[in-house]
């Protein structure tokens, strides 16, 4: 099964992100934003950051991960290539917890790809059938 794939829109990207469950989903989507930055495949997993999310419902909890992984990014100058994500419905809510690792930017190593500006709500969509399927937008 594949983990994620992008599909073209006008001046931003698109992704969808597979899991057998809604854990595994958000974990490739974190990849595949960060493939949109950089090859993850060149990123060392040797720094983690954890962080936890309350939102209520399933699509502003992706919204505000992408927002979250966005955040340490850009805030602590840091690629990403390993995603642990604990997801939880509590009462009214679902609880995020993650832990994500990787390591300082250093574009003599990484490959530089695309800068994402911001995420957006635009056609985010989380479906569950036999899999869960992500849907997102990025602004380039």
């Amino acid at each position: 099964m594949k983990k994620f794939e992008y599909f073209d829109v006008t001046a931003d990207i698109g992704f969808k992100a597979f899991g057998e469950n809604l854990n595994e989903a958000f974990e490739n989507a974190g990849l595949a934003i960060f493939n949109i930055i950089s090859d993850t495949s060149n990123i060392s997993p040797d720094v983690a950051e954890s962080f936890e999310i309350d939102s209520e419902d399933e699509v502003s909890l992706l919204y505000d991960y992408l927002e979250e992984l966005l955040f340490y990014h850009e805030i602590d100058f840091m690629l990403f290539s390993e995603f642990d994500v604990d997801i939880e419905r509590a009462d009214e809510h679902y609880h995020l917890e993650a832990t994500i690792k990787g390591e300082a930017i250093d574009w003599s190593k990484h490959e530089r790809k695309a800068e994402i500006k911001a995420i957006t709500f635009h056609m985010m969509d989380v479906k569950k059938t036999s899999r869960v399927e992500l849907q997102a937008i990025v602004d380039l």
